[in-house]
């Protein structure tokens, strides 16, 4: 498991966080998450999001995304969700 709590040490700092696909986020870590313990949420001020290719995607003044393991994707909702 990743220490999670190190990305506090990256804060002001132009960070990427990158996905098995090879898009990545790109942008400058301005805030985290709890304050204390495991960070769950990053803030990433001047962030853009790139394709494999680095092809910008989008662009944010601010974003907010988790920069945590994704573990699972399921539907919550629709017609085949179970409840």
């Amino acid at each position: 498991m990743p220490n999670y709590s190190s990305i506090r040490d990256m804060i002001s700092h132009r960070i990427v966080i990158e996905f098995d696909t090879g898009a990545r986020i790109v942008g400058y870590l301005s805030n985290c998450r709890p304050n204390e313990g495991e960070v769950q949420l990053v803030t990433l001020a001047r962030a853009r999001f790139e394709d494999s290719e680095g092809n910008v995607l989008e662009s944010h003044d601010s974003l907010t995304v988790c920069p945590n393991l994704v573990t699972g994707i399921a539907l919550e909702e629709g017609p085949s969700a179970r409840a």
